[in-house]
């Protein structure tokens, strides 16, 4: 058995824990069945990966449906925000004056006429205010001319000069859009949800 220099015998160290520091071939995968090698280094999708994927489809999405928007329901809506805004202020013009002032929509005949009456379609008035002091000017005409709108049960809208109106209602109408705006007399005009939509 060897010796060191100071005459002591070495032990003999066992063969396994000689080597038990040098990586074996096994632990890299050689000499393992294929699928497992594999399996050993194959790396899944993280948490924060898979969410930066969703937004990003999200993201999509909500680009694609903005641009697939109808045209005709976007112009109806900005018509209903439109005339709820000028209906509400010749309400508080009325009872500033203290005047009936009532909102009357054009007809199909009286459109016609004024259409005729006019240099094009375009400049025909869609709808008036009657009652209101000569002062106040309020736009007559839609911003989209296919527009026309129906007094539901009436032929006028009442605005004033009483604080509380009759409940009342009217439909706008696009191509085949429609878009109802009401008040049950308390509450100023607002554009009510449709069948479908959440209230």
């Amino acid at each position: 058995m060897p010796t060191s220099a100071h005459g002591s015998e070495l032990k003999a160290v066992p063969h396994a824990r000689r080597h038990a520091r040098r990586p074996s071939a096994r632990a890299f995968g050689a000499g393992a069945p294929p699928g497992v090698a594999r399996a050993r280094t194959a790396r899944g999708f993280t948490l924060i990966e898979l969410l930066v994927v969703l937004v990003l489809v999200a993201i999509g999405a909500g680009i694609v449906s903005l641009a697939l928007r109808d045209p005709a329901a976007t112009k109806l809506e900005e018509e209903g925000a439109r005339l709820t805004a000028l209906l509400e202020a010749a309400r508080a013009e009325s009872r500033a004056a203290g005047v009936p002032v009532q909102w009357v929509p054009a007809g199909g005949e009286e459109r016609a006429a004024a259409a005729a009456a006019a240099d094009s379609a375009d400049e025909a008035p869609g709808f008036r205010f009657v009652g209101l002091p000569a002062s106040v000017a309020m736009p007559t005409r839609w911003l989209e001319p296919r527009v026309s709108a129906q007094v539901v049960g009436a032929k006028a809208l009442v605005l004033g000069p009483d604080a509380i109106v009759p409940p009342q209602r009217l439909v706008l109408s696009l191509d085949d859009r429609r878009l109802e705006i009401a008040t049950d007399g308390l509450a100023p005009f607002a554009v009510s949800p449709g069948p479908d939509e959440p209230r």
